[in-house]
């Protein structure tokens, strides 16, 4: 699918670690080069022709954002550098100052890094407690959910999908079982936005957080969104030039309304812009057709991966295009640096989920996560060369 979009495939690469990071289609060197050739000024900082073209190419990439995952108010888009930033800039902007002592927040083992240290942190520091959702093979359940819930429970903070098990969490019955007890949910949606559409406002959901380079942005550009009642609370966590109005020797200050607040210092301006094409570009495929592809490339796999008596495979039932497995008697690393003799590139390691192996009993897998561009025959190829008799003499 559109794999004449994206340069980097003419090198005969095929590439499987699209949770890692997304390929980029050629739209967005375009966008980037038209920024830095034609109008690389600062942003809400001038007020000539060429500056004023960057506030509004800066402005409408953010209102793509707004229609992209459907959030009522363009001020509800606030961006960052990542999901990583996003999730710190919601745990200790807001929840910092929400959650006191003894309140808890249930997460799952499965969550990633970005999802439970600033939770661990936010512990030591004010003293809440961190609890964790049961898993049922391996994936969330509404009913788990249920049993976890106290009446400390304050919040609730998970992936949408998750990064090794790849569960569809039904987070949307999540936040209406949890706002019907006052309970908040942040959900992660660095492995849901690329892959299906995503509607805050259906979903309902408190706050969510995303990266660009994982939805065929650019590095260095997040997402985090609030609903305006949450954001209107948040304090910014980094202080600085273009989020405030005024200040005085006196240490009086003023602080800009949002989203400007929350965006100190000059931002990833053309990678901002870039995104805004690349949304235009994932919009005119359309998320069906992508999650269709991909989903069929998963069921394909699975089957395919069967075929090899020594692969475990640990998520064969999960919706997303993840896909976890081990080959008996190989260590994770060793067969991702043996596919890489292929061009085959995968991921292998803990997947930053390092608490996920007293779910699943190993520390390490092999992690194939498909994108838009992947296909059957590449598969073949994956199997052809995991079929390899002589590949465990390879590695030596």
């Amino acid at each position: 699918m559109n794999r004449e979009d994206f340069a980097l495939l003419k090198d005969n690469v095929i590439y499987f670690d699209n949770g890692a990071t997304a390929l980029k289609p050629n739209v967005l060197k375009e966008a980037l080069s038209d920024y830095y050739d034609h109008y690389s000024c600062n942003a809400h900082r001038g007020d000539y022709d060429l500056s004023l073209k960057v506030d509004a190419m800066y402005e409408g990439a953010r209102e793509k954002v707004q229609n992209f995952i459907n959030a009522k108010r363009r001020e509800e888009i606030i961006f960052t550098s990542g999901a990583t930033d996003s999730l710190n800039k919601i745990i200790f902007g807001y929840f910092k100052w929400n959650l006191k002592k003894d309140d808890e927040v249930l997460i799952t083992v499965a969550e990633h890094a970005s999802n439970v240290l600033p939770w661990f942190e936010l512990q030591d520091e004010i003293g809440i407690q961190v609890a964790y959702i049961p898993l049922e093979n391996h994936q969330v359940t509404l009913e788990n959910v249920k049993k976890s819930i106290t009446e400390k429970t304050k919040v609730i903070s998970l992936a949408h999908i998750t990064n090794v098990i790849g569960d569809v969490r039904p987070l949307k019955e999540i936040c209406q079982y949890a706002h019907e007890r006052g309970i908040l949910v942040v959900a992660d949606g660095a492995q849901s936005v690329a892959h299906e559409k995503v509607d805050v406002q259906d979903l309902d959901v408190d706050f969510f957080a995303f990266s660009a380079h994982k939805l065929y942005g650019p590095t260095g550009v997040g997402v985090l969104y609030g609903k305006m009642e949450h954001l209107t609370q948040i304090r910014p966590i980094i202080f600085g030039g273009g989020m405030n109005t005024s200040f005085s020797k006196d240490g009086v200050r003023v602080y800009h309304d949002l989203p400007s607040m929350l965006e100190a210092g000059t931002p990833n301006i053309a990678g901002v812009i870039a995104f805004g094409s690349v949304l235009d570009y994932m919009t005119s495929i359309g998320f069906d057709e992508i999650k269709k592809h991909e989903r069929e490339l998963k069921q394909y796999a699975v089957q395919r991966l069967q075929e090899i008596d020594t692969i475990t495979i640990y998520n064969k039932e999960a919706e997303s295009a993840i896909i976890a497995f081990n080959m008996d008697g190989v260590f994770a690393q060793d067969l991702a640096i043996y596919l890489n003799n292929y061009r085959i590139c995968v991921r292998a390691g803990n997947h930053c989920a390092k608490i996920l192996k007293e779910e699943i009993g190993v520390k390490n897998t092999v992690r194939i996560s498909f994108g838009l561009y992947n296909t059957k025959e590449e598969i073949d190829c994956l199997l052809e060369a995991l079929k390899n008799p002589n590949l465990k003499a390879e590695m030596i």
